[in-house]
């Protein structure tokens, strides 16, 4: 990591920073300041002077530098600027971009700082960690008294045959296919056959939404097709499907 300070400028190496926020959390920290508006704002100028030297270097994530200069921008243009005083009772929905900034450096500082004291362990090869809570005991106690062999023998002979009974009652059970395909050749037969069927007719007695979803899209396709038309003479009453009367 190469940071040389030069008359208020700051000449950085590439590699030293992970990303905008590596860089503007530095910032803060060699100017020994807080984590506050106030030091957003002190700092807005020397974070612009980095974007400007990253620019020369054409690194690929300077889109995320250039998001952080502009929020830092608006952060020191509010505090130089008065601001218009909330009415009383009035509720602001936006966030306030320096406290959501601010929240989210504190958080980065933390990681970071984790990070280093894993990095640390790793590299003195302490891969380990003392458990704080105390082992669980379990107390492995089996009591036979009053248990005969004969008597084991028994009940895993009765758990057997039970075993054997419930596999023979068992059947596989297929869930019915339903497609638009089927359901339209089923249609036509319908009304070909009676000339008009109410929806309902077309579903079964435990009809699932995928059923009457693929029903409802084959009676569309048909109405599409011209060959049926739907009516439905009061509000939420029984659908009809005719067989439409088609000339030539």
């Amino acid at each position: 990591m190469t940071l040389k300070k030069q008359a208020s400028q700051y000449t950085i190496d590439l590699p030293a920073f992970a990303g905008p926020l590596d860089l503007l959390l530095y910032l803060i920290d060699h100017e020994e300041l807080d984590i506050t508006s106030i030091s957003l704002a002190q700092v807005t100028e020397q974070y612009l002077t980095q974007i400007e030297q990253l620019k020369q270097n054409r690194m690929d994530n300077l889109i995320d530098f250039l998001v952080i200069g502009a929020r830092l921008v608006l952060i020191k243009s509010r505090a130089l600027i008065p601001q218009e005083p909330t009415l009383p009772g009035a509720e602001d929905d936006e966030e306030d971009p320096a406290e959501a900034l601010i929240r989210q450096l504190r958080q980065y500082r933390k990681f970071k700082k984790a990070a280093e004291w894993l990095g640390k362990r790793e590299n003195q090869g302490l891969r380990t960690y003392l458990r704080v809570a105390p082992p669980i005991k379990l107390e492995g106690k089996l009591d036979l008294s009053g248990v005969s062999a004969e008597s084991l023998l028994q009940a895993i002979r009765g758990v057997l045959a039970r075993a054997e009974e419930l596999e023979e009652s068992v059947s596989l059970v297929r869930p019915r296919q339903i497609t638009i395909t089927g359901q339209i050749k089923r249609l036509r037969y319908r009304v070909r056959k009676d000339s008009s069927i109410k929806f309902d007719d077309l579903l079964s007695h435990h009809s699932s939404r995928l059923e009457i979803a693929v029903t409802l899209l084959a009676v569309l396709e048909l109405i599409k097709r011209r060959e049926v038309t739907a009516v439905q003479e009061t509000i939420f009453g029984p659908i009809e499907i005719r067989q439409a009367n088609i000339k030539n």
